[in-house]
């Protein structure tokens, strides 16, 4: 699927969020314009507003992020996969208000209510879900890890992949998140690092799958560590679709972009075209594929 030293085959953001009181369809459109033939549509939590207090409001927003997934699919005719679940920063900022336990008890009925969606086909993977990616008192942090080894193992017992918030420590995130998947009984590969850096070789990423966050840079990292992954990886943005924050994480328009950037550096650097196509094949439609059912 080149065509002169160009990549015509599918390309997938695995992280993007939509809000309708943003730019919602007009990034989608940014996103298929500049060859984009697939989401990964993450529930976005209303930082901005109120967040849930009870399972009803969970209910109302999955709802609706399934309802948007729907009117992608029309307007676009694009490829869609529905990731949902509670935010850790949701539940870290409820704690004031509702306090530890009651927090905790409804993260965790908001994991079982996406887990019973997933089941139902009407989503595709369990997240973002995690543990807060800022310094947290001892006692918040070690509930975190306490959750997230228990919807690891509500993830493990329903068969489903999950999209994971953590913090940005490199390798040394990756290697606690692996022991986490052996206690919890997820397979590794199930278990996707969002916002994840560059470097998917083995030995890095411990066995979890990865979805990097392809800014400045991102290219040459993942050139130089290709040929040593073993386990899927793809790209995405984190678009917030937020108006205070515009373009952030990433605008739409990154990840075809840089799937463009990583062909042209591949080629460059020796590589031939069958085992580019073969790569890009992977990252963007038989690993999407086997992590969500796209």
């Amino acid at each position: 699927m080149l065509e002169k030293g160009k990549w015509v085959g599918p390309i997938v953001d695995q992280h993007m969020h939509l809000d309708r009181t943003n730019l919602f369809l007009d990034a989608v459109a940014d996103f298929s314009s500049s060859g984009g033939t697939g989401i990964m549509l993450v529930h976005k939590p209303s930082f901005s507003h109120t967040l849930p207090i009870d399972l009803e409001g969970y209910r109302e927003a999955y709802s609706d992020t399934i309802s948007i997934a729907d009117e992608v699919r029309t307007e676009f005719g694009l490829e869609v996969g529905v990731v949902l679940g509670p935010h850790p920063v949701a539940w870290e900022k409820q704690i004031p208000e509702l306090g530890i336990e009651a927090s905790s008890e409804l993260h965790l009925e908001a994991v079982s209510l996406a887990l019973e969606y997933i089941d139902s086909g009407h989503a595709h993977c369990l997240g973002e879900v995690g543990r807060p990616h800022y310094p947290v008192r001892e006692e918040i942090w070690e509930r975190a890890n306490d959750l997230l080894l228990e919807i690891l193992s509500m993830a493990s017992s329903s068969r489903t992949s999950v999209q994971l918030h953590v913090e940005e420590n490199d390798d040394t995130t990756y290697s606690e998140l692996s022991q986490l998947c052996v206690s919890s009984g997820i397979s590794s590969e199930s278990a996707i690092r969002h916002f994840a850096p560059p470097n998917v070789s083995a030995d890095f990423t411990h066995g979890l799958s990865a979805t990097v966050n392809v800014g400045k840079g991102s290219i040459e990292t993942i050139v130089e560590t290709a040929r040593e992954a073993k386990s899927p990886w793809g790209m995405e943005t984190d678009f917030l679709d937020d108006n205070r924050r515009p373009g952030a994480v990433l605008g739409p328009k990154t990840v075809p972009k840089r799937t463009q950037e990583l062909c042209s550096s591949l080629l460059y650097e020796g590589w031939s075209e069958n085992e580019v196509e073969s790569l890009l094949t992977k990252v963007h439609s038989e690993w999407p594929e086997s992590l969500y059912g796209l």
